[in-house]
């Protein structure tokens, strides 16, 4: 009945942003301890997803290399920030069937990821593109900061190296917290883009602190990545897929919003993972 009723709420009843906890600043670290777990309780469906994402950064920069120059395939990397929370989507899914002891099945993640939010998640896809073709318009303008003649030296390259990287932290600072919360609100309640991403802002900003050091947690581990020739990503991706969604369930009240009629979050999460 209880079910019954919160589907029957109006969308205009419904608050425009979902209130969020205050959290430790070292709130990130239990997160990644979770997704570990999560990760050593899913590890095939998990390292299949890790590997598929590793490889397609992997290739994505081998062309940008093969095609263009380092200073292209380094762009392309800063890039996969912007377009990282897309690829954690079905993660999300596999977090939400074991937390309500389900067996996490791939096809069903995907399933969930991929057709029942397709609609808000491409909304979503659209606004963190616009966000990108900004970024790489403004990539392409700073490098008439980069030296042309002879050899440059390290002095040489200063300025190009400040500009380019205040403009591309201002960007990543942007899209962090457009999509730190919006996506795991998406497939965890029946909300559109525009409240997930005002609610996701909202949340960041009011947790500087501990999203500061999930941020840092985020860059390093992904830099630790590309470090091991991409080979880290293999586990470091699912990893911090399923630590984002911890970290959304810790942070956002969504009570308030209706339950998906449909799905893996169609129904509650179990006593013994929701405490």
């Amino acid at each position: 009945m209880a079910g019954e009723t919160q589907n029957e709420i109006s969308r205009d009843e419904m608050p425009f942003v979902a209130p969020c906890r205050q959290l430790s600043v070292w709130a990130p670290f239990r997160w990644v301890r979770l997704g570990v777990s999560d990760l050593l309780q899913a590890p095939q469906q998990s390292l299949i997803y890790g590997l598929a994402v590793a490889l397609m950064i992997a290739i994505v920069s081998m062309l940008a290399w093969l095609k263009g120059s380092q200073w292209i395939m380094f762009a392309m990397l800063g890039g996969f920030v912007f377009l990282a929370p897309l690829t954690c989507i079905g993660l999300y899914a596999i977090s939400a069937q074991i937390e309500r002891g389900q067996p996490p099945l791939m096809a069903r993640s995907l399933r969930a990821a991929f057709q029942r939010h397709l609609g808000n998640e491409m909304i979503f896809a659209i606004i963190l593109l616009v966000i990108f073709l900004v970024w790489a318009r403004a990539a392409v303008m700073v490098t008439v900061f980069f030296p042309t003649d002879g050899e440059q030296t390290l002095q040489d390259l200063l300025p190009y190296l400040a500009f380019g990287s205040l403009i591309g932290s201002v960007f990543a600072a942007v899209t962090f917290c457009a999509s730190a919360f919006s996506l795991p609100m998406i497939m965890h309640r029946d909300v559109d883009s525009i409240t997930a991403i005002v609610t996701s802002v909202n949340a960041v900003l009011r947790n500087k602190g501990a999203m500061a050091i999930w941020l840092t947690i985020i860059v390093a581990s992904l830099l630790l990545g590309v470090i091991t020739a991409f080979v880290g990503l293999i586990v470091i991706i699912p990893v911090i897929g399923y630590a984002a969604w911890h970290g959304y369930l810790e942070t956002i009240d969504a009570d308030d919003f209706p339950r998906h009629e449909v799905g893996i979050t169609s129904v509650p999460r179990s006593n013994s993972s929701a405490q």
